[in-house]
């Protein structure tokens, strides 16, 4: 039998998504994006990947956030959400806002990595293949590159714009002095960078000390904060040890080293806190970030569409007493 045809909720604007402006710019992010790092790629089911692509659509999300090397495998991410594009997605095209980048390892080669002209080029042309698109909404340099030339970085965004394979060009993971050139050069050339996209958590708290959100805030752009959750250490997942099908179990990205008892300690006083905000430890950490008015958008990883529905109540609780967040603050100190 023929796969019925997607049809989007009619009420998919009307169900409590906050869509919030970035910086100086024409750009409207849900407050709550959906990032296709590491549960959409080849080991995953097409199904599954399609299944949460619509549930976040159709309760308000717009922004599918890529990169070239998502999967398993590298680049499978990509041809897993080109092919539900195809599928089902092609005609909401309009009304969705995908992100992709290029700068870590992806293909074999000294332009297989890093900010070069050609790679980035390159890998963007493959992208925009894997897709199944005729360009991206917003196209960013994934790291800063101390090797090759900014100027040649930033110019490669530029150039990418006018070629109209991106509408915008963001940065991110660029260090402070770094990011402050781009801004200037990019002003300059009338493609202003107008994302900048970093890790950010109550646990992780660099953006602030290193002046990240200030210069974002004061260069009219919106910042974008991945790894919302600490990897997962912001939930109910680690409150009582380490599970055995966990990340850190896993042996994953997030290691064990990471779970001290100082953070564990911390993660089950800001359950506490949470729990009397009546939400979880998760809803209350994305709500902590979504506080700031800099804070464009959160990228939460969904291997569910349970959890992709956990993660999109917070919207029911964004605000803070002063109270509360004092108490919060003598927790992360």
């Amino acid at each position: 039998m023929k796969e019925p045809v997607y049809a989007a909720a009619g009420n998919r604007y009307d169900c409590g998504m906050q869509y919030r402006r970035a910086g100086k710019s024409g750009i409207l992010l849900p407050a709550v994006s959906l990032g296709l790092w590491h549960n959409f790629g080849d080991v995953d089911t097409l199904s599954l990947s399609q299944k949460k692509i619509h549930y976040a659509f159709d309760h308000g999300v717009t922004h599918f956030d890529l990169a070239n090397n998502y999967g398993p495998s590298y680049g499978s991410a990509e041809e897993t959400f080109g092919s539900i594009m195809q599928r089902s997605m092609a005609p909401y095209r309009d009304e969705l806002f995908i992100s992709t980048k290029a700068g870590h390892d992806m293909w074999e080669g000294p332009y297989g990595i890093w900010n070069s002209r050609k790679h980035l080029m390159a890998s963007l042309d493959q992208s925009l293949k894997r897709m199944r698109l005729d360009y991206v909404d917003i196209f960013y340099s994934h790291r800063y590159d101390p090797e090759t030339p900014l100027e040649e970085t930033l110019q490669a965004l530029t150039d990418i714009v006018r070629q109209g394979k991106a509408l915008y060009v963001g940065l991110s993971k660029y260090p402070k002095e770094q990011l402050e050139i781009a801004y200037r050069f990019l002003k300059e050339n009338r493609t202003p960078c107008l994302l900048y996209q970093g890790r950010y958590s109550m646990l992780v708290r660099e953006p602030e000390s290193q002046g990240i959100l200030n210069a974002v805030k004061e260069n009219g752009s919106g910042f974008v904060a991945f790894s919302p959750l600490a990897q997962g250490l912001l939930t109910n997942r680690y409150l009582n040890g380490i599970p055995d099908d966990s990340r850190i179990a896993r042996g994953g990205f997030l290691k064990k080293e990471a779970l001290t008892p100082e953070v564990l300690g911390k993660i089950q006083a800001l359950n506490e806190r949470a729990a009397m905000r009546g939400q979880s430890l998760a809803e209350m950490a994305l709500a902590w970030l979504l506080k700031n008015e800099t804070v464009t958008s959160v990228i939460v990883g969904a291997s569910s569409v349970e959890q992709l529905g956990d993660s999109l109540k917070t919207l029911n609780h964004l605000s803070f007493e002063e109270e509360e967040l004092h108490a919060i603050e003598k927790i992360l100190m």
